[in-house]
């Protein structure tokens, strides 16, 4: 299968944040946007939802702050019972700072392996660029192409008073960017 891609390249984060703005306006569907660093308000531009991270740190931490719980409640009430100053065997305040810090740990790791795993990372994994200057400088508009009414010279004037560097068409087979 093979499809066509339109990218569109900016010099400033302004002009990739209002070119996305009109391009969506005029309806045509916009694949991805390339930064060199995260840029203020394109998610919503974009049109993307709000992520999920947060609620998988959210029961990660629950998980490791309720089995710390349970687990030094288990081993001081019910698995090794000893008699410390008078302390009761099940004394929350005292099993709350290390559950706290489990809680931290366990929403760490839980939100740093979702984050691999949703974004297909692993280690050893070669990445080719969009383009060369979109890691240092450039900005970067992925526009589909696969519509009957698009039209690139439409594209090119609507696309030019925002300062547009390069317009360029490439190829998408098997998934890759030619």
């Amino acid at each position: 299968m093979s499809d066509r891609m339109l990218l569109a390249t900016f010099e400033h984060e302004e002009d990739l944040l209002d070119a996305v703005e009109v391009v969506r306006k005029k309806g045509c569907k916009i694949i991805d946007a390339y930064t060199p660093y995260a840029v203020h308000g394109l998610d919503r531009a974009l049109g993307l939802r709000p992520s999920r991270l947060t609620w998988v740190c959210f029961v990660c931490g629950m998980t490791g702050a309720l089995g710390m719980l349970w687990f030094e409640y288990w081993v001081g009430a019910l698995a090794w019972a000893v008699d410390v100053g008078g302390k009761p065997w099940n004394s929350l305040p005292s099993n709350v700072p290390v559950a706290f810090e489990t809680a931290v740990l366990f929403a760490g790791f839980g939100s740093v392996f979702a984050l691999l795993g949703v974004s297909r990372l692993f280690p050893g994994k070669q990445v080719l660029p969009v383009l060369e200057r979109v890691t240092d400088d450039r900005f970067v508009l992925l526009l589909d192409e696969t519509d009957a009414q698009f039209d690139v010279s439409t594209i090119k004037a609507m696309l030019s008073p925002f300062n547009l560097v390069a317009l360029e068409e490439r190829v998408v087979s098997g998934g890759e960017l030619q």
